[in-house]
Order: structure tokens, then C-alpha cells, then sequence
């Protein structure tokens, strides 16, 4: 059998630098191998500064998920500090959180993924003619107003944190931008608006009727009823005519660190590992994460390190290594975060039985970040209902002059986490693992592929194709920010 190598690469509409290698054979990807070819060095540049100098660096990780990385941050020194927001800090740090999640979600949706179903070689599909007038790049119909509504959706960020990207409002014992009665009048308006846009173009329904799906069975009874009513149920009729859900299959085990921490500690959406093949979640502990630099162009000697002994030193004539990012594991296993891993450990039951049903792919990818569209949209309603102008917005947070501390938190595009130590007041150490650095890592020393990896393998090539489209499918379904990757 006679294997053809193809790279593919560089992706356009993808954060950062990305190239992936494939072996080909009977028209099929053999393998994968996914290269993060660019260093930046973040976790270098922090040693030796200020503690609190992380929450001006480390927003330029990315521009745009900064107030993730802002927040994995501020939560590693409050930790350090053993200080906790009050409630009026805790929640304008979610309400930022929601507005750049939310903000990548609908960019996602209408600018990286559906207008790969414009491209010619579905020029014969029924529904090809109608995705063009919405989605075609630069000229789709439904884009453009993806596109004023998301500008308009971002001044909720200038009011509540001064400004987007590289947000500074972010402090260890809150938000230091305090909200007034008016302010908060205004910014209730705005998501209001916002709501507005979801339930006349994307969804043509109320986000309630939507978050309220319970199963792959509502949801197709639901879109039977007017299938050409809004963006979703077009994405709907593509991915069961296209057959994404058979495309991209994930590793069987969804990782979530908890988003939106509410103020007694809890959150609105919990931790955990949902683990398909049992239907069950496990607990997090945080104690069997690990990074794996193998085939990372990095030194990697005494084998894989939890991030609180982290090692980041370049080895960029290594042998054996194909990319910058290392490969985390979770007790040695490989697993794959983002929007599907928080509604599966949320208990979602409409992303519990589509995942039963067909697993992690392509569409409960898709589908899962336009669920956290309908959900989290009403969450925001009632956060900012919950303010309370003229009480603390943030308290002091001094810093011991040695420790060791983690801050966690879920971006876009999943599960970030910070680990920092400090010794005579000064990093020692700073280690990140960003959700794409789970998702896209290289295999490990057993050779085990990572969940894009994986998820490549058995993808279709049509003869002829450079750039295949079913592998430009699989690799958007994740949402890739390489930028964050490397940090």
C-alpha cells in the first residue's frame, strides 16, 4: 500500500501559525502529525519579575482570548495572596469572561467555519446556494451582521473593563473598574441587544425554547418545523447532509476546570472529566496533569513534569521533535476540551445524548458552542442583576514573598490554567497550559497522537485536494488559537 505525505499549511482564519503533516493512503489520513511552528516565550520572559507584572504580560499571550488569560492569572496570585473577589468583582469578571467567549463563539460560527461550506466542491449541494448568500467570505449576507453585532457586543468589555484586548481591570481581589446604577442600566441594554441579534438571525427563536432542547430528537423535531428559519438550523441541515457528525471523532474524554465561579465558590458550570465510554464524570485532579515534551522542539529531561515543576527550554535541533507544544495528559490519558467538554460536565442532556449517540466530531462540536450561545446569554441577565453599585468591587491582595499557587479558568476554547511559584518575591516559575496546547498536542513517549492528532486519522482525501476539506473541517471544529499554544 503506496502513502502519499501531504502538509498542509499555513491555515488561514486560524490564530497564530499551524501546519499539519498527513500520511495519505487509499484516499484516506494514515496519520497526523500537528506542528506549532512558531515560539514566543512568555514563560521565559515572566522569570525573575513582580508577581503582580504576570497581569500586564500575560494578556499579550493573545488578543483574543486576553481576559482568559488575565483571569487564569489574577486567580493564581489570589490564590497566592489568599484573598477572594468580592461579589460585584466576581461577577463583572464573569460578565468579561462571557462577553470574549461569547464574542469567539459567534466569530467562530460565521467567520472560520461555515464558509468552508462555500468552497466549489459543494457547489451541487441543495443548500449550497443559500450558505453562500450567508456566509461567503467577505460577502455573506448573515456574516456582515455576525460582524456589526460582534463591534457592538464588545463595547460591553470598554464599559466594564476600560478596554479589549489587554483588559487591566482584572485584579487577584476582583474588578478595579467599579459599575455605577446607570452604567449597569446601559450595559443590561446592550446584551439585550445582543439577544436581540441571536434570536432573529441565528437561532429565530427565543434563546430559552433553544437552551431548552433535551435531545438529538427535540432538536430535529425543532428544526423540521422550518428548517430555512435562522443560521442554526442551516448548520443543522449541512452537518446531516454532510455527515459531520462521522467526521473528527474525539478522544472519549471532555475536560472542564468549572466556568463562571460564582461568589460561594461554586460555579455555573462545574469541573470534572466526563468520560463518554462510562457516561459518567470524574472528578478533576489537578495532580495527575502532566506535560509531555517528547517531540516538542523543547528539553525534556526527566520525562513529563506536572506544571508546578514545569521545564521550558528551547532545543530547536532536536531530534525526533515536530512542534513547539508540548503534550499535556491527564493521568496519561489524552483528552480533548473546549464548549463540548463544559456542557457535557454542566449535564447538558441535549450534548449528552448527541455525544452517546455519535461521540465527540465535528458537529457536537459546533453544536455545543452554539448552545453556550443560548445559555449564557440569559446567565449574563441575571449577573448583572445581581450587582450591587456603591458595595466593593475589589479588595487589596498582598503577596507573600514565597509560595506556589494555580489559577484556573475556561476560555473559549476550554481549559486554561496557570501555575505559579514565587521565591524572594520574584517568579521562579510561571507554566501554561492553554486549551490548544490540549487539544493540538504532539504525541507523547508512547507515542500516543494527541486529540487533533487522532482525530485526523481516517479523514477523507478526494484525489487531487492540497488543502482536503474534510481535514480544514475537523481542524476548525476545535477552534485553534496557536498563539495561545505557545505562549
Amino acid at each position: 500500500m503506496s502513502t502519499q505525505r501531504l502538509i498542509v499549511g499555513p491555515f488561514n482564519r486560524v490564530e497564530g501559525d499551524l501546519e499539519v503533516q498527513l500520511d495519505i493512503a487509499e484516499d484516506r489520513v494514515a496519520s497526523a502529525r500537528v506542528n506549532a511552528p512558531m515560539y514566543r516565550g512568555f514563560e521565559q520572559i515572566l522569570q525573575g519579575k513582580d508577581p503582580h507584572d504576570a497581569l500586564v504580560y500575560v494578556p499579550r499571550i493573545c488578543g483574543i482570548c486576553s481576559v482568559s488569560q488575565s483571569v487564569a492569572s489574577a486567580r493564581a496570585l489570589a490564590a497566592l495572596a489568599g484573598v477572594e473577589a468580592p461579589p460585584n468583582g466576581v461577577h463583572a469578571i464573569n460578565l468579561m469572561l462571557a462577553v470574549e467567549n461569547l464574542a469567539d463563539h459567534l466569530t467562530h460560527f460565521y467567520l472560520f467555519f461555515m464558509p468552508d461550506f462555500t468552497r466549489e466542491i459543494y457547489a451541487g449541494q441543495p443548500w449550497y446556494r443559500e450558505t453562500m448568500r450567508r456566509f461567503e467570505a467577505h460577502r455573506g449576507e448573515h456574516g456582515r451582521r455576525a460582524i456589526a453585532a460582534r463591534q457592538r457586543w464588545f463595547e460591553l468589555m470598554g464599559m466594564l473593563g476600560g478596554r479589549w484586548p489587554h483588559t487591566h481591570s482584572v485584579q487577584p481581589g476582583g474588578s478595579s473598574r467599579p459599575i455605577d446604577a446607570s452604567e449597569r442600566i446601559r450595559l443590561l441594554g446592550m446584551v439585550r441587544e445582543f439577544r436581540a441579534f441571536l434570536e432573529q438571525s441565528l437561532f429565530a427563536a427565543p434563546l430559552e425554547e433553544v437552551a431548552g432542547l433535551a435531545s438529538e430528537s427535540a432538536l430535529d423535531a425543532w428544526v423540521a418545523r422550518d428548517p430555512a428559519a435562522g443560521d442554526f438550523r442551516q448548520f443543522m441541515g449541512i452537518a446531516r447532509s454532510a455527515g459531520l457528525d462521522a467526521l473528527g471523532p474525539g478522544p472519549g474524554l471532555y475536560l472542564s476546570y468549572g466556568a463562571f465561579r460564582q461568589p460561594d465558590g461554586s460555579y455555573a458550570v462545574p469541573p470534572g472529566l466526563w468520560n463518554a465510554g462510562q457516561q459518567a464524570l470524574e472528578p478533576l485532579d489537578l495532580e495527575r496533569v502532566s506535560e509531555d515534551a517528547t517531540h516538542s522542539w523543547l528539553a525534556d529531561a526527566g520525562g513529563p513534569r506536572h506544571p508546578a515543576e514545569g521545564l521550558t527550554v528551547p532545543q530547536p535541533d532536536k531530534v525526533n521533535a515536530y512542534t513547539w507544544n508540548k503534550a499535556p495528559r491527564l493521568g496519561g490519558r489524552v483528552v480533548e476540551t473546549g464548549a463540548i467538554g463544559r456542557q457535557l460536565a454542566a449535564g447538558h442532556s441535549l450534548l449528552r445524548d448527541a455525544v452517546g449517540r455519535s461521540g465527540g466530531n465535528v458537529y457536537t462540536r459546533v453544536l455545543a458552542r452554539l448552545m453556550e450561545l443560548a445559555l449564557v446569554v440569559p446567565a449574563m441577565e441575571s449577573w448583572l442583576g445581581q450587582l450591587r453599585p456603591g458595595e466593593p468591587w475589589c479588595d487589596k491582595a498582598p503577596l507573600p514573598q514565597e509560595g506556589e499557587a494555580v489559577g484556573l479558568t475556561e476560555a473559549a476554547r476550554g481549559s486554561l490554567g496557570h501555575w505559579l511559584r514565587v521565591r524572594h518575591g520574584r517568579i521562579a516559575s510561571y507554566q501554561i497550559v492553554a486549551p490548544t496546547t490540549w487539544n493540538f498536542s504532539p504525541r507523547d513517549a508512547g507515542g500516543t497522537p494527541g486529540a487533533l492528532e487522532r482525530a485526523l486519522e481516517g479523514a477523507p482525501v478526494r484525489p487531487g485536494e492540497k488543502t482536503p476539506v474534510a481535514v480544514q473541517h475537523i481542524v476548525r471544529s476545535f477552534d485553534p488559537c496557536m498563539v495561545c499554544t505557545v505562549h
